[in-house]
């Protein structure tokens, strides 16, 4: 198997996952994109898997639906150009022998969901859309902080070795605010130097792993006595988890 980052637009990362014969992709905002990648790799598309309904995510399903007569899968919870097939947490689908697991991950928007492979190859894979960057999360346009919080929570708990492929390459902005929460963070900054170095050789960032999330990423480490400090110095008024995090949301989004 075969895991490819395609990149669209500005910052999105499109992710083609193949066995050299048929594929998948993920958040396939440009068609196009995806329709090139195909014809290159001589693969046949077989399934579309859509994390959650905003455009720079879906915009390229109806055309590559039309192009391959792949299946879509997507939010039950959402509206995504149909037809679709809808999953939501605990439901599970198999794909050429691998089983791809739905998780719910409400707080970027409303109905939310990520994907998870346990047996991918050698690696778990994990599809989270816009929930987890590396070094940060999403803006939470319509669920709350105590979601995503929940959300995270679930993220958290699979394997540390699952390779997070997130759908935007953020990974540098992120991680200048976690040094700003985490100045003495080692290996923070042992990763920010990693990226730089990735990013001057015009290389993705990703995937990272859920292993180095939990060790860089302050919403993942929202409950972390350096990070506590760092908020609630600034937001004497975070007295609890939740508003720990939300703080350290709204910190993130005016920085």
């Amino acid at each position: 198997m075969q895991l490819t980052p395609l990149p669209a637009f500005n910052d999105n990362y499109l992710w083609l996952w193949h066995n050299h014969t048929h594929a998948v992709v993920v958040d396939p905002g440009d068609g196009e994109v995806v329709l090139q990648a195909l014809q290159r790799t001589q693969l046949q598309l077989q399934a579309i898997l859509v994390t959650h309904h905003h455009a720079d995510h879906t915009g390229g399903v109806d055309m590559l639906r039309n192009a391959t007569q792949a299946t879509v899968y997507g939010p039950a919870g959402e509206a995504i150009p149909g037809p679709f097939v809808p999953v939501s947490g605990g439901d599970a689908f198999d794909w050429q022998g691998h089983r791809i697991e739905v998780i719910d991950v409400p707080g970027h928007t409303a109905g939310h969901i990520a994907y998870f492979v346990p047996a991918a190859h050698t690696t778990p894979l994990l599809f989270c859309g816009d929930t987890l960057f590396s070094g940060g999360c999403g803006r939470l346009f319509e669920g709350t902080a105590a979601q995503m919080l929940d959300s995270l929570d679930r993220l958290a708990a699979l394997p540390g070795n699952t390779q997070v492929c997130c759908a935007h390459e953020y990974t540098l902005s992120n991680l200048r605010f976690a040094m700003a929460v985490e100045p003495h963070n080692a290996e923070l900054l042992a990763y920010h130097a990693l990226c730089q170095r990735l990013r001057a050789q015009d290389q993705p960032t990703l995937p990272s792993t859920l292993a180095q999330e939990l060790a860089i990423n302050p919403f993942m480490r929202s409950r972390q006595a350096s990070v506590v400090q760092a908020v609630t110095q600034r937001y004497p008024q975070a007295l609890d988890e939740v508003a720990v995090f939300a703080q350290l949301r709204e910190w993130k989004n005016k920085f």
